[in-house]
């Protein structure tokens, strides 16, 4: 038998070896590691040590490494969460054993280099959107594991029960839809010049950042988009240096220098259902905290969302089509994963909620090895438009979106 296995071709080996251990391992803790540790790696592993309270069928976590290039805060993060080993080069983790599963919680440029590392290796994937600066870059993630993507939003139960409304045509054929995602988390313009908002390693800016969130809510909710015309701004051009590593948005208190990617876009999309969708990010939206949402409207309803009030879904219907009121319904525990939380309606969820169902639903995709939630595939499509809608600005003109 170890002859003719000596004889396989080498990546089948690999593979075969891989399968072997994790047979041999049924029953044992999923051995995890998180590969940055700004506040996004905190919520994942977070988002791991909850997992349990409210999935207790989820098969146990261990954390076993976690890699930050900052000094001190990967050793931090071991102590205050567990983690069984901290490095300052995420490297070191490729070829470990124990390591079956990665969360990627880095700057957007690096999202290609290391998931392409720990596919290759055969790691299952948690990586953050919009996974690199482009479609290319997340096509990039080549291998035979599970991936799963950072579109948290999907999630929400308020908004699994607006695509299953969608989809009993409880508000008609779709025409036109609206949504926003509006923050005012740069507009200080004493706000550093981080990666974030550097070509280089930020990418196209709200784009990336929060365009591929509203690209991901219209796909999951209305299908798959078919051309797109876009207007972007920069409204801030130029921004003060950071003095060292940055967290979250603090000030710049360095040498000024420019902003090179995107502050607002707004975009009108052509859906292949025939829909219509506006869409409007900004990240220096004054007065704006958080202002995420949606209206939909069909022939016979609309639709309504904001995610500061997560647990509310507005629904207009009837058969007057003038006039018509706007219902708000709580959502409750028949609701998407609700009940996994609070046992009735009314009971606020967070955002820190909507990650633990990812978490979940990432776990058991490597359990079941099968997709669940969001995969590579929507990253990939949601690029494919971000990318379309860079080309409509540099053109001025409309850009169609090959078929799914």
């Amino acid at each position: 038998m170890l002859a003719y296995l000596e004889m396989l071709p080498e990546p089948l080996l690999g593979r075969l070896t891989v399968i072997l251990g994790q047979m041999t391992d049924v029953g044992a803790p999923l051995g995890v590691a998180v590969v940055g540790f700004g506040w996004m790696g905190r919520v994942h592993t977070q988002a791991y040590t909850r997992m349990p309270h409210h999935y207790p069928e989820a098969p146990p976590i261990a954390l076993i490494a976690v890699a930050d290039d900052v000094p001190g805060r990967a050793v931090e993060a071991a102590k205050r969460y567990g983690f069984q080993r901290a490095t300052l080069d995420w490297h070191e983790l490729l070829d470990d054993p124990r390591i079956r599963a990665v969360s990627i919680t880095l700057p957007n440029f690096l999202h290609r280099e290391v998931g392409a590392a720990f596919a290759a290796a055969g790691k299952h994937i948690w990586i953050e959107k919009p996974v690199g600066l482009t479609a290319d870059d997340a096509r990039a993630i080549v291998g035979d594991v599970q991936v799963a993507v950072g579109f948290n939003y999907r999630n929400a139960p308020a908004v699994e029960k607006a695509r299953e409304i969608l989809r009993e045509g409880t508000i008609g054929e779709v025409t036109h839809a609206r949504f926003r995602l509006l923050s005012d988390y740069a507009a200080h313009p004493d706000g550093a010049l981080s990666w974030r908002f550097e070509r280089e390693r930020g990418g196209n800016g709200v784009l990336g950042d929060l365009g591929s969130h509203g690209i991901d809510l219209i796909r999951h909710l209305l299908g798959e988009i078919s051309a797109v015309v876009a207007d972007t701004a920069i409204f801030i051009p130029e921004r003060a240096r950071p003095s060292g590593a940055t967290a979250g948005h603090q000030r710049g208190t360095g040498e000024p220098g420019p902003v090179e990617n995107q502050d607002w876009v707004a975009a009108l999309l052509r859906l292949a259902s025939g829909a219509r969708v506006t869409l409007e990010a900004s990240r220096v939206a004054v007065a704006e905290q958080n202002n995420y949402g949606f209206e939909i409207h069909g022939t016979k309803g609309a639709l309504f969302w904001d995610f500061r009030r997560m647990g509310e879904l507005g629904l207009g219907t009837g058969s007057s089509y003038q006039d018509e009121p706007v219902r708000t319904f709580l959502v409750g525990p028949p609701d998407g994963e609700f009940g996994r939380f609070q046992p009735g309606a009314g009971i606020a969820m967070g955002y820190d909620d909507l990650k633990v169902i990812e978490a979940y639903r990432f776990v058991r995709s490597i359990v079941d090895g099968r997709p669940h939630g969001a995969t590579l595939a929507d990253a990939i499509r949601s690029a494919e438009a971000l990318d379309a809608l860079e080309r409509s600005v540099a053109t001025g003109g409309w850009v169609s979106l090959t078929a799914a």
